[in-house]
């Protein structure tokens, strides 16, 4: 099952499609697989853009925005608590 992360765009070639995510919360980096923007309302990526993202192995896919709610910043109380389908509400475990 994939995790959903949130993190920054480090590099991302229009031409190629090739790009890499840095992850917010243990900075590790995803490289973009290829059908990553497919459905998304992406069509180009720049670098520094936040997004919220899947993980599927080393691979992040799945690309889509989040609000400041979404995003979970500080400040801003999840409205999905018990959503896991939200990329911050839920418990996958539970």
């Amino acid at each position: 099952m994939p995790v959903s992360l949130q993190g920054v765009v480090k590099s991302y070639d229009p031409i190629t499609g090739d790009g890499t995510l840095l992850c917010d919360s243990n900075l590790a980096e995803y490289e973009l697989a290829r059908d990553a923007l497919h459905g998304s309302i992406f069509r180009m990526l720049r670098q520094g853009q936040r997004v919220v993202f899947d993980v599927d192995g080393q691979m992040a896919t799945r690309l889509r925005m989040g609000s400041e709610v979404d995003m979970g910043t500080p400040g801003f109380a999840s409205p999905n608590p018990g959503n896991t389908q939200h990329p911050q509400g839920g418990n996958p475990d539970a």
